[in-house]
């Protein structure tokens, strides 16, 4: 539902985005276990977790296999790239690369991005020359397997410019587009920041020479906080800036 919300959103206001899916079995439902730490907890009640994502999507994959994300949703997926959006490969397995990626070897990260990649290729007819890693997770294990497929860029880290990552002293000559921004739910709830002020909150940390990245999410701003993303994009051209996709 998120997705062609966003993609309305943004046709509105003549905008393209960069998007990246996650297109295998959907496992967010096993994130609850971390509901055992409290601050973990805390986000969860802070940000409204049940109506930011719907008690569905939080179960989903606990009790059955989750669903495989790019078979089910291929048109959704589609439309996008037809809109003329960048489309690049979030993850295979979210969950899994978000709690695994530290202990798995070179192998089996090639293997989760090469699947990812296959399938996206299948549905948009294109393959992806972008990636973001879930969570900002990477390591010089992801960075040495992502630099053998034909990206042009990747996002997988917070910073301030766009730079290439070195590894074991060697320059990998993909770049990195950092995000700069917070996104809502690492915000909302905090130092009095709520749905009123939130907007300007974000335009206050706009940088007019510096690069300013903000990552949104279909759950949040292609729904509950539709109205909310809306608002912002017609906030931006006030400060002078022009809203463009990461490549």
């Amino acid at each position: 539902y998120g997705v062609p919300r966003l993609c309305s959103i943004l046709a509105d206001h003549g905008i393209k985005g960069s998007f990246f899916f996650s297109v295998g079995p959907d496992n967010m439902g096993r994130h609850l276990r971390r509901l055992l730490h409290p601050s973990f907890l805390l986000k969860m009640v802070r940000t409204r977790a049940a109506s930011l994502y719907g008690w569905d999507i939080l179960l989903r994959g606990t009790l059955w296999p989750g669903p495989v994300i790019g078979e089910r949703l291929a048109p959704v997926i589609r439309s996008v790239a037809v809109a003329g959006h960048e489309v690049g490969l979030h993850a295979w397995d979210h969950h899994e690369w978000q709690t695994s990626i530290d202990r798995l070897a070179g192998e089996a990260i090639y293997r989760s991005i090469d699947q990812g990649m296959a399938l996206l290729r299948e549905v948009t007819g294109r393959s992806p020359l972008s990636s973001a890693a879930p969570a900002w997770k990477c390591n010089d294990r992801v960075l040495l397997e992502k630099a053998k497929f034909p990206y042009l860029y990747n996002s997988d880290c917070r910073g301030h410019s766009i730079f290439y990552p070195v590894v074991r002293g060697k320059e990998v000559r993909q770049p990195q587009i950092p995000a700069t921004l917070p996104t809502y739910d690492e915000v909302i709830g905090q130092n009095g920041i709520s749905d009123k002020t939130y907007n300007d909150y974000l335009i206050s940390l706009l940088k007019p020479n510096g690069l300013n990245v903000l990552t949104v999410h279909a759950e949040a701003e292609g729904m509950i906080c539709a109205a909310l993303f809306d608002r912002f994009l017609g906030m931006v051209p006030s400060t002078g800036g022009t809203l463009v996709p990461l490549g």
